[in-house]
């Protein structure tokens, strides 16, 4: 069962709760980036090119807290760069746990194994860490040799310990369908508690332009990949609302839902999109306000958001979707396993 059904309920009740109250937008994932700095430098990521100065900078956990609290999202996402780099990410962690915030940190895992301690076992806590397929693949996406070993080693490692760990796969064009369905095996033999999937999407900053993913060659791609668990004939444990996996795959059409996962960093709340790169505001309810959130998504006209079907815009408007009468069932059966 990827997603805990104690968390899946504290998720329901909180989007109902906004929709009792009247808002029209609400955050459900805050991204929170407490430093860019790094200690790889993938290919289809583009953080690391920041200015020297800005790569010198952390949040420091007060910052963290307050843009929580700001938001109010219920899910805390602490991708970076490295957050594992950050020398006081393990009371940052703490924090967001006493505030009853279910977290992923993004990781790639190099420095996993050795920071363990600085943690404790939590059903809030879960490490997300990046595998974008076997050594071959992996060790190529984030250009160095022996990663997918030191990660494969770290997960053992924390699952041991007593640690939720999940994984976050990119698939990029060119991927070998029945290979990654080798791998999704593969990651199944680790009891992992989830494994997230995302088509590579277009991000100016990236050194590595080639491979993203235009909208038609996603759903070609995810249909063929993802056809042994549509017909039940492979039970993968993704840690998503299935009916974002149908959307990938072409059987939704959704719309973007830019409001729902906000992003903080050290430079402020982000303008819509982080892919984009259009700016920052000082406060989130600044964002809020002063975004025109009609210039954002696929049916907003605005082309570069024409192939985007990445989680960060979707999963919300998946997530809506699932509480409509219609699907809520298979929604549960998903939580259910």
């Amino acid at each position: 069962m990827a997603v805990q059904i104690q968390q899946a309920l504290d998720i329901g009740k909180y989007i109902f709760t906004q929709k009792l109250r009247g808002r029209q937008k609400f955050p459900l994932v805050l991204m929170l980036e407490p430093l860019f700095r790094c200690n790889l430098a993938c290919k289809g990521c583009g953080k690391i090119q920041h200015p020297a100065e800005i790569l010198k900078q952390n949040l420091s956990p007060q910052d963290c807290f307050a843009a929580v609290e700001q938001c109010g999202a219920p899910i805390v996402s602490i991708p970076g760069g490295e957050p594992l780099l950050h020398p006081q990410i393990d009371e940052i962690v703490a924090g967001l746990i006493q505030r009853k915030k279910y977290i992923y940190l993004c990781t790639n895992a190099i420095l996993l194994e050795k920071n363990l301690d600085r943690f404790t076992p939590s059903p809030y806590l879960t490490f997300s860490v990046h595998l974008d397929g076997f050594q071959q693949e992996h060790d190529q996406s984030v250009d160095r040799d022996g990663v997918f070993e030191v990660a494969v080693k770290a997960i053992k490692a924390a699952k041991a310990k007593g640690f939720r760990v999940s994984t976050n796969t990119t698939i990029f064009a060119g991927a070998d369908p029945q290979r990654m369905q080798e791998f999704f095996d593969f990651l199944e033999t680790l009891n992992l508690d989830g494994m997230m999937i995302s088509p590579g999407y277009s991000y100016e900053w990236a050194p590595d332009q080639e491979h993203f993913l235009k909208k038609e060659q996603t759903k070609a791609l995810f249909r063929e990949l993802l056809n042994p668990w549509k017909k039940k004939q492979k039970n993968w444990n993704f840690n998503h609302n299935p009916l974002f996996l149908d959307f990938l795959m072409g059987e939704k059409d959704y719309d973007c839902t830019p409001w729902g996962m906000p992003s903080y960093s050290i430079l402020g709340w982000q303008k819509p999109c982080y892919l984009l790169n259009e700016g920052y505001y000082s406060s989130y309810q600044e964002l809020l306000e002063k975004t025109d959130w009609k210039q954002y998504g696929p049916k907003s006209g605005n082309p570069k958001c024409a192939d985007c079907m990445m989680h960060c815009g979707y999963e919300t408007t998946a997530a809506l979707d699932a509480l409509k009468l219609e699907n809520m069932g298979r929604a549960i059966g998903s939580v259910l396993g």
